[in-house]
Formats: structure tokens, sequence, C-alpha cells
């Protein structure tokens, strides 16, 4: 079953007023908030590198609010451990039984605020939950619900002390961006609500959770035309390739590069994608799971700058492959 123009239509209609429910409150970031709605009904995870007080936190509860689901803020230390987010079994002297409490990753949205402060062994408790959606202690199996993302923090100054994230968890972010400051005019906007506070800021509730979840099957369904899956292998071949490059993008990475352009098609009222979707998505999605050569990184080359020369260089398909 594909996507119908209508279903398109109205996916596009709810997608723009999630958007400019949660802009309420992070103003002027539209398409930082685009990326994060197309991350969430993709299925997938953000990861955010930026400095502290850009509003990350407000983002995260705002999209909650906005989807009538529940929030949980995780803030990562060196000395957090994997039950303090998973959760741990409790024996009940009463009953003679372990009982199961859920941790802060229990929640729709979970924020886990500066992950990379946090030992690799707490990070990887994230691994299966943001794979799987579940849970499994003592070897029992709690599912996390639906809709579920986790929005990740870094932060790029004060690296003493931090644990950089391995390729392996970097792969399991569908995205990365960042929020970066505001322009003058909404900085003074934000200076003018000043005098309440950023977490007694509530947005109103746009949609269930179920209807996410909903959105999330019907994007699945979206038209990708032969050429623009051959467009797409050839961007993410074309990054192992490079000679900037010592580690390029996997078939997971080509996977996710569809699914979010199938998703950011839908929201910009089309039932099919087009090259410009990927495109736009392809430094977001491709980036951060590029390894360069030490060389290249000492030369000040960056993966978005590999990402942008290689949209140049892998030319888009000129026809379409199917009727």
């Amino acid at each position: 079953m594909t996507m119908t123009p209508e279903q398109a239509s109205w996916f596009s209609e709810v997608f723009n007023r999630l958007c400019a429910n949660v802009e309420q409150v992070l103003l002027g970031k539209n398409h930082v908030i685009r990326l994060a709605f197309t991350a969430m009904l993709s299925e997938g995870h953000l990861l955010l590198e930026d400095f502290p007080g850009t509003g990350k936190t407000s983002l995260a509860r705002a999209i909650a609010q906005s989807v009538q689901g529940s929030a949980s803020r995780v803030q990562f230390t060196p000395d957090l451990l994997p039950g303090d987010i998973t959760g741990v079994s409790i024996y009940d002297q009463r009953t003679g039984d372990f009982e199961f409490h859920q941790g802060p990753v229990f929640a729709n949205i979970v924020l886990a605020d500066e992950i990379n402060r946090a030992s690799p062994k707490t990070q990887s408790a994230l691994l299966e939950v943001m794979e799987e959606g579940s849970v499994t202690v003592d070897g029992i199996r709690h599912m996390a619900g639906a809709p579920f993302m986790v929005i990740a923090t870094q932060n790029p100054i004060e690296q003493a002390g931090t644990y950089r994230l391995p390729e392996a968890q970097l792969d399991r972010f569908i995205m990365k961006t960042s929020i970066g400051y505001p322009d003058h005019a909404a900085t003074l906007r934000i200076l003018e609500g000043s005098i309440v506070r950023s977490h007694e800021t509530v947005v109103p509730a746009i949609v269930p959770a179920d209807v996410i979840v909903d959105m999330s099957q019907l994007a699945r369904t979206v038209h990708v035309d032969p050429s623009i899956a051959d467009y797409v292998s050839r961007i993410v071949e074309a990054t192992r390739s490079a000679s900037e490059v010592r580690l390029g993008g996997s078939v997971r990475a080509a996977i996710a590069l569809l699914r979010t352009a199938k998703t950011f098609a839908a929201s910009n009222n089309r039932h099919y994608v087009i090259p410009d979707d990927v495109k736009a998505l392809t430094e977001p999605v491709l980036a951060h799971r590029l390894l360069l050569e030490p060389e290249a990184e000492f030369d000040g080359v960056t993966a978005s700058s590999v990402m942008a020369q290689l949209l140049i260089e892998v030319p888009p398909p000129s026809e379409r492959q199917s009727v």
C-alpha cells in the first residue's frame, strides 16, 4: 500500500501544526524542530551537539507536550550507573519477590543530557532500548512504549573528563544537528517573555501519542522510485571511497537516509520522494557516522564539508525508472 495524496495532505497539516506548536517555545528554530519531528516520525533518535542554554531541554519537553506524551531527563555524570537509566529489580520483603522499578528511560521523550560525560558502560545501557524499544533486566523484557525517542546532547566545550561516543552508538542516532543561538529578533522575543521560567512554559497538546504511531506507520508507505534508492546508495557508497574518510556510511546509514527522506517528503505534502528530500537530509543523517582520516582532520576537514562535496560529485537522478 502506497500513501495517497490525501494522506500526504493530512500528514503535512498535522506535521506543520506540531512544528508551529513547539516553535512557541523554541523561537526562530523551525528547521531544527522539523528535523526533530522527522527523526521521531522515522522512529529514530536525535543527537544534539550544542552549547549550554540553547533550549535543548525545552525542545524535548515541548515535543512531549505536543504529542500528549511523557518526558524524562537524565543528567549524565561519570558516576551514573546503567541501572539509574533502565531501572532495577528491588526485593519486596512482604511478597518475597523482586519488583521491577522503571528507570527514566520509560518515557515517550527521553532527554539524555551531556551523554558523553557518562562512562562507556552507562552509555551502552541506552543501546538496546534505542534499537529494540525495550529493556531486559534479570532476563525479563520490558517494553519502553510508543512513540519512543531519545534526544541526547553533547557539550562541545569542557571536554576534560568526557567519554567520546563510540561509532557503534553514534550509528544508533538517526540524525545529528545543533540548535544554535537565536538571532537578534528571536532573542528580543525571548527576553520579553523571560518573566516566565522555561520549565513553567506549557504548550497545548496537538495530537495524542497513538496518532504519532499511526503517522510513523504511514510515512513508511511513501513511494520511493528505484532511481531515488539508487541515488541514496551511490551517496553512501561515495562516503566509503572518499580519500578523507577512514570509515564511511553503513547499510544502516543508507536505510536511515531513505526512511527520513520518506518522512520529509510527507511533511512537505508529497506522497513520493524527490532528490531534494535526500539532499536536505544527507548532512544531518550521514555526517556524524563518518570517521575521518587523522591527516584530514588536521587540515581542518569536517564531515559536513565532505558531505557537501559528495553531493556535488554524485549526480541526482534525471528521470524516473518506474511509471
